[in-house]
């Protein structure tokens, strides 16, 4: 099985690429498109050198190896894949061949978290609204993929990601409810800059309190994203 899980920043992520390769029987990819993104965009991302220097450039190369052999012949392959980077001029076609997943998170926290490490994040750079047309590409070919709240896993995480895995045909393991501290081999090359919580902790994180009140252009970002996060939210996967 190949697994997209589509994404935005400062989500629980880099979290749930942990708890796939926990298993042991899945490959994991950590955002395989930031090279391709930051050279269509040019935008002055942190460590953009050495992410241009890590991974290839060619949306298509990238496609290759997402649907070439799984990495150290697994049986699974779980990808980690920011929405934002899918772009004009980053194919999306090759999605309709994987089992995706959304994975959504409070826009306001998502404003909150990702403006304190990249200054004035537009609408664009969150992903929010790429989710949306992913999820409607998927939906008019036929598919019926699923979405998944961080604040919901945070909560429980065992039930959601039993529920989860029953939902994409995934036998459940407890394995996946924890890791080893300090990080994995697959993180990407980016990961000194964005990865230190996460790297600091060995399962979920617990449930967090109600979203941040937000004001000036973080309140605008995330109020800008608030309707594509509420269509995702009525077709979330929820717990029975």
């Amino acid at each position: 099985m190949r697994i997209a899980m589509w994404s935005g920043p400062r989500n629980l992520s880099t979290a749930m690429m942990y708890s796939f390769a926990a298993r042991g029987d899945c490959a994991v990819v950590d955002e395989p498109f930031y090279a391709a993104y930051l050279a269509q965009t040019a935008l002055d991302h942190p460590m953009r050198d050495a992410i241009m220097a890590a991974q290839p450039q060619d949306p298509a190369r990238v496609v290759e190896q997402l649907l070439g052999p799984v990495p150290a012949q697994k049986l699974h392959f779980y990808q980690k894949h920011m929405a934002q980077h899918m772009i004009p001029g980053v194919p999306r076609d090759w999605v309709n061949e994987l089992t995706n997943v959304f994975l959504i998170r409070h826009p306001a926290r998502v404003a909150a978290s990702f403006s304190a490490k990249y200054d004035n994040p537009t609408l664009a750079d969150i992903g929010f609204v790429q989710q949306a047309e992913l999820y409607d590409q998927l939906v008019s070919a036929g598919q019926s993929p699923i979405v998944i709240d961080s604040a919901d896993i945070r909560r429980d995480p065992e039930g959601m990601l039993k529920r989860l895995c029953a939902a994409i045909g995934l036998d459940w393991t407890p394995a996946m409810l924890a890791w080893p501290r300090g990080g994995h081999a697959d993180d990407g090359v980016w990961a000194a800059h964005w990865y230190a919580a996460v790297h600091d902790s060995t399962g979920f994180a617990p449930a967090e309190g109600p979203p941040p009140t937000l004001d000036g252009p973080r309140a605008a970002l995330a109020e800008a994203a608030m309707p594509a996060y509420e269509r995702l939210q009525d077709v979330k996967l929820r717990l029975a």
